[in-house]
């Protein structure tokens, strides 16, 4: 039973595609950067081993003291897991490849897939007054993503501009479709925002108009320009909105910050 004393939580948004390079990581900081320079307090969670958030944000591998791996496996304290990241809203809880064993070292918990969703829930992050939580998901359907999904308000899945874009979204749909049934009713799908697009090109406009057919207004209006700035950011352990403030991928982060808002 809920505690009716409690404040109310933040939006909890699970950013996932089981396909990898299709700009989830690159969305998960910047749209975080966007919320928070919007004035939202906002906590990144780093679910994929690789830790590229982290270092996306400037945190140093050897400074992620407590990781989301301490949260899940060790059940540690959120308040020692998280920490500030150089940006005034933007907090995180940093990842490493401690995190690649997860699956294993979880499989005989008996509440394997609500570990995040009991660790989000700790009474001590009602003391950060979290706006939203983006989680930053493995680019695969496993025990982590599951966690993810279980832990979440909705999913929001940055999809590629490019051939194939499409396939494998319907596996993705099965499993918030499973997670639905088995583990958390009120799951559901944010949008789909699409990524790297180059309005030059055929195939983005044709990859556009395949989504929008398909799926509707679930398709975010703000699509994510293919942006060298975008590209170069996290080679400095930057948001782009840190690095380039008038860029076209700053602008379109800001654009869906505020779409994502409004929704």
């Amino acid at each position: 039973m809920p505690d009716r004393l409690r404040p109310k939580g933040p939006k909890i948004i699970a950013v996932t595609n089981q396909k990898g390079g299709v700009g989830k990581t690159t969305t998960t900081i910047n749209l975080g950067a966007a919320l928070a320079e919007k004035g939202l307090a906002v906590l990144l969670v780093d679910l994929d081993p690789q830790g590229n958030a982290s270092t996306g944000l400037g945190v140093d591998v050897h400074d992620r003291k407590r990781t989301t791996y301490d949260l899940l496996v060790d059940e540690a304290p959120l308040a020692e897991v998280i920490m500030e990241t150089g940006f005034e809203n933007l907090w995180i809880t940093p990842a490493t490849t401690d995190l690649s064993s997860a699956d294993i070292e979880l499989f005989s918990n008996e509440k394997r897939s609500f570990l995040l969703h009991d660790a989000l829930r700790q009474h001590a992050i009602d003391d950060f007054a979290f706006d939203y939580v983006l989680i930053d998901c493995p680019p695969s359907l496993n025990l982590l993503t599951v966690n993810a999904m279980v832990a979440a308000d909705s999913v929001l899945v940055p999809l590629q501009s490019e051939f194939f874009a499409l396939e494998g979204l319907s596996q993705l749909m099965l499993t918030v479709r499973e997670v639905r049934a088995t583990a958390n009713s009120n799951l559901r799908i944010e949008g789909i925002v699409l990524t790297m697009y180059d309005a030059r090109n055929n195939l983005s406009r044709q990859v556009e108009a395949d989504a929008r057919d398909n799926l509707g207004d679930l398709v975010f209006k703000t699509m994510i320009p293919r942006n060298v700035r975008v590209s170069e950011a996290p080679s400095f352990a930057l948001p782009v909105l840190a690095y380039d403030p008038t860029s076209k991928g700053s602008q379109a982060y800001l654009a869906l910050a505020q779409e994502l808002t409004e929704r």
